[in-house]
């Protein structure tokens, strides 16, 4: 560029925030995710095909031997579980001590 000029990068604080949100996406116990999908009549197949994993991951997520990895598919898991619950509050206070 002329004159020294440098190119800076817009900041865009919705990118940032969705960065944040996927890095850090809660999930629910382990215990009430295939409790909350059965409730919703889906298959582990189902939720592995929108969310873009093999169904053997759903697995392994709902038994609490592997939780997703950081990034747009454990964002995409947390919220269908949020929805779920929304949808199924009866499954959670099932699992409730």
């Amino acid at each position: 560029m002329a004159g020294g000029e440098e190119v800076t990068a817009v900041h865009d604080p919705v990118a940032s925030i969705e960065a944040l949100l996927s890095t850090h996406a809660p999930l629910l116990p382990a215990s009430v995710r295939g409790p909350l999908r059965r409730a919703a009549g889906l298959t582990q197949r189902q939720v592995a095909r929108e969310i873009g994993v093999q169904p053997l991951a759903v697995k392994r997520w709902e038994a609490g031997s592997v939780e997703p990895r950081p990034g747009e598919r454990r964002t995409a898991y947390s919220r269908l579980l949020q929805g779920l619950a929304h949808r199924h509050p009866e499954v959670l206070s099932m699992s409730e001590p």
